[in-house]
């Protein structure tokens, strides 16, 4: 039952703009899939620009699109004040970012990886970026190196 009620409220979320944003604009961002972290205790909504979209529905995972950006919006987990068996999302943690593009990135599997700060996505040094990567090798090269199962398959 918690699933289905963590799932209908994340896909609430996948009804936003349909227009290309900027990558600062990844709340007007269309949902690719959702997660919740036990060991962390979060809650993740996998957002996707354009790019990631059209890759994620042309079933083009492998790789992704070149120009792909996929956003991972944290929030730690908590339990609906009217409803105590779901889990809903709670005080915002963090919006991350994967960014495919396999000449820049060519260290690290094709992806940057970076975080926002307000508006402005920051993306983080070659040492962080290796750090990012070292735990994203375990999705395997099969995956491109991605979690994240699309919903819109």
């Amino acid at each position: 039952m918690k699933k289905i009620v963590l799932t209908a409220l994340l896909l609430g979320l996948s009804f936003g703009a349909f227009a290309e944003q900027p990558v600062g604009d990844y709340k007007n961002w269309r949902l690719l899939s959702i997660s919740h972290r036990t060991d962390k205790q979060t809650l993740r909504a996998i957002l996707g620009n354009d790019a990631a979209i059209e890759s994620a529905r042309a079933g083009k995972l492998n790789p992704w699109a070149e120009g792909s950006v996929l956003a991972k919006v944290k929030w730690k987990e908590s339990t609906h004040k009217n409803w105590a068996a779901a889990i809903v999302p709670g005080e915002f943690e963090a919006a991350e970012a994967m960014v495919k593009d396999s000449k820049k990135y060519a260290n690290t599997g094709g992806w940057g990886f970076g975080k926002w700060q307000g508006n402005d996505l920051v993306m983080f040094d070659e040492t962080k970026s290796k750090e990012c990567f070292a735990c994203h090798l375990a999705a395997e090269q099969k995956n491109d190196y991605v979690f994240t199962h699309s919903a819109l398959q």
